[in-house]
Formats: C-alpha cells, sequence, structure tokens
C-alpha cells in the first residue's frame, strides 16, 4: 500500500498573517469545517465551490454519520467542535443484516449505531447545515467558482480522486417504515455490502462494492431484486445515483504549502467507507494548523493515523472471508450485549492488527495518487506528478 509509513518532518503549511484571507477549495464537509473553524478564531476565509450549489454530488442520499469509533457521541463530538447539529437526523438503533443465504441476523443497540442524514443541497440535509453556519459567520461561499491556484494560505478540500469503491443505486419515495438494513453478500455487493436506507418517506437502495466495477449494473439490479423478496420493498420515483470513494493513508498530506484535507486525502473508513467524521476533523485540524503555523501531517497523524491503519487492516481481512466468513461475523456481531462497543474495538490498533499491518500494506493498493510533484512552492489545487490540470 502506497504511503502507510508516517512522516514527521514534512513541509509546513503557510501559516495566516493579519490582512490575509484564507481561500479554500471545496465546500464539502471538510472545507466548511476549516472554514468554520476560522470564522471561529476571527480569520477571513473563502470558499470556492465549482458546482452551484452545497452538496451537488451526492442529490438527495441518506447516508450514515458513525457513531460507534469512539465513546462520545459524534452529535457531541461535533457541539465541542462548534458545528451545528441542525439537520434532519434518525438515530439508528434498530436494523437488519442478511447473509447471502437470507437468514435475519436483528441489530439492537442501547445507543446509535449510526445517525442517518440526507447529503446534498436539501433544506434538511447535513451539508446544508454546515453551509448555513458558515454563512451564518460571515464566511464567503463563492459557487460556479474553481480555484486552480493557490498562493497564499488556505485548504485543499476537492473531495474523491480515484475510485476505490463505488456505490450504485436509487434515490427514492416510499411508504415503508423508518429503518436500515444490510445485506453481506458478494453476489449483489463484492468484498462490500449492499444496503438501504429509509428517513422519513425517503429511500436510499445502494450496492456498495470494492471490486468488479464494471458490472455495476447487475450488482444493483441483484440487490433491488433482494430488498423486494425480503421486505416486499416498493419504490416510488426511483432515481438513479451513485458515487465513488478515496482509501488511503498517505505519506504526506501538504502540498505546496497547504493542507490536504477529506476525500481528498484519502481520509475515509477503508473497511466500510465512512468518512463524514474524519471529514470534519481534518478540516478542523488543518484550519488550526494554518493559525497557529504548525504541523498539519503531525496533527493528523496523531488524531487519525491509527484508525486509519486499522481500518485498512480491516479492509484486507473482510475481503478474505466471502460469504461464509461474512455469515460468521454476523452472527458473531450480533451475539454481543454491547454491539456499538463491540464495533469500536475493531477500530483499536491491537497488538494482533499491529502484526497484521505490514501485510496490509503490502497487499492493499489504493487507486489514488496525492497531488503532490515534489516542488514545495507548486501553487496548483490539482497537481499530479508534475502536470498541472
Amino acid at each position: 500500500m502506497q504511503g502507510v509509513s508516517i512522516v514527521r518532518n514534512s513541509n509546513t503549511v503557510k501559516s495566516y498573517q493579519p490582512g490575509d484571507t484564507v481561500q479554500i477549495a471545496g465546500a464539502g464537509p471538510s472545507g466548511l469545517a476549516a472554514a468554520i473553524t476560522f470564522a471561529h478564531a476571527g480569520v477571513p476565509v473563502v470558499v470556492h465551490e465549482a458546482q452551484n450549489e452545497v452538496g451537488h454530488r451526492f442529490g438527495a442520499d441518506l447516508q450514515g454519520l458513525e457513531n460507534w469509533s469512539t465513546e462520545q457521541d459524534v452529535l457531541d463530538d461535533m457541539r465541542d467542535l462548534g458545528f451545528s447539529t441542525d439537520f434532519a437526523v434518525q438515530p439508528s438503533l434498530q436494523g437488519t443484516a442478511y447473509d447471502a443465504w437470507d437468514n435475519a441476523y436483528p441489530i439492537n443497540c442501547q445507543e446509535p449505531l449510526f445517525y442517518m442524514v440526507e447529503r446534498g443541497p436539501g433544506p434538511e440535509s447535513f451539508d446544508t447545515a454546515l453551509l448555513n453556519q458558515a454563512l451564518s459567520l460571515g464566511v464567503d461561499v463563492k459557487f460556479n467558482s474553481r480555484l486552480r491556484s493557490l498562493d497564499g494560505p488556505g485548504i485543499l478540500a476537492t473531495g474523491p480522486q480515484a475510485a476505490d469503491a463505488i456505490a450504485v443505486g436509487f434515490h427514492f419515495e416510499t411508504d415503508k417504515e423508518n429503518g436500515f438494513w444490510v445485506i453481506c453478500d458478494d453476489n449483489l455487493a463484492p468484498k462490500g455490502y449492499a444496503y438501504l436506507l429509509i428517513m422519513n418517506g425517503k429511500g436510499t437502495i445502494k450496492s456498495c462494492m470494492f471490486s468488479r466495477f464494471k458490472h455495476k449494473q447487475r450488482y444493483i439490479e441483484r440487490t433491488v431484486e433482494a430488498f423486494e423478496r425480503l421486505l416486499g420493498l416498493k419504490m416510488h420515483n426511483p432515481r438513479p445515483h451513485g458515487g465513488v470513494g478515496n482509501f488511503h493513508v498517505p505519506l504526506n498530506a501538504i502540498h505546496g504549502g497547504h493542507p490536504i484535507v477529506g476525500e481528498q486525502a484519502g481520509f475515509q473508513d477503508t473497511l466500510w467507507g465512512f468518512g463524514m467524521r474524519h471529514a470534519m476533523t481534518s478540516g478542523t485540524l488543518a484550519a488550526q494548523s494554518i493559525i497557529d503555523g504548525d504541523d498539519y501531517n503531525t496533527r493528523w497523524q496523531q488524531a487519525l493515523v491509527r484508525q486509519l491503519q486499522t481500518s485498512v487492516v480491516n479492509r484486507l481481512l473482510y475481503s478474505k472471508m466471502r460469504n461464509r466468513g461474512y455469515r460468521f461475523f454476523l452472527r458473531l456481531t450480533t451475539r454481543q450485549a454491547d454491539i456499538r462497543g463491540f464495533l469500536r474495538s475493531f477500530y483499536r490498533m491491537s497488538m494482533m492488527k499491529r502484526i497484521l499491518l505490514p501485510w496490509s500494506q503490502r497487499h492493499y493498493v489504493s487507486q489514488m495518487k496525492m497531488p503532490v510533484c515534489g516542488n514545495d512552492n507548486c501553487s496548483s489545487v490539482r497537481c499530479r506528478c508534475g502536470t498541472t490540470t
């Protein structure tokens, strides 16, 4: 795997000086989290978003804001960091998982396993809540503005650069009750999982696959058929939707003196693809490093690298399990008295995972190439190995 080892003494970020205006490329969760952090500190900031609205690529996608990787609830974490939680949210405590043989495994948690949220430009979406908070704090957000070069202090937050996984399916309306359902079956989602999320009459159905992308149409058709068979699902006004995910643990997340954050850096859970928490955390740390003039690499490594490395080990183990292994994992997980705590243990760097880490580094290869050309003064936002685009 390219870039799992840690670099401590890397090129430093361009720090903020009085009179500067910080520029941010991208208005996703990482870019807006950074902008809000700057605004709280009284630092002038402009966010450049290439699309004409926030969360353009998500439409009305339902996603999970994961809540098992830390003891503290994720919404409390957001409030502690100064972020708004004024978005529609559904605590997910009960759900059902299925194996490849249609066996059901009830999921019952005492605390939310994750919070279901809507992504995209909708009035109650996660993205809109961050945008509204940034605007209320005086952040200048410029839509239809593609930042191509960056000379002063700034942050690179332009989103995914390659496809290590894809999620393909539909958004739709439904009369079915709120809830979440997961199927672990390589015939529906190779080395991944299929899922159905429903919140307040809206639904998202996806096959999240980590290989065989060329056959994605076949897998989403099988996924829809499976949920129709198991749950009697009926979709109204289905709209196709898909997205990609980057998973990468970089050697260096600074380019031309500018921190790289969120999905542009590859900061996502390599096992299951969750990334909103990593996005907000990395955006916050990047802003703080610019304000304080210290090493962003040290900050994100201390906060994220162990969890990221553990998720790579988890991904390699999961990809070797196949359907019988998924069935064993579902049985083991759903028998736990504290499922949330059990999953949290999977994201700790145990002794066994330390032993397996070198193996995972050799065998996991991300499709992503970091935008680093070797020129510390390069100002291009999307430089690739000496070529600017």
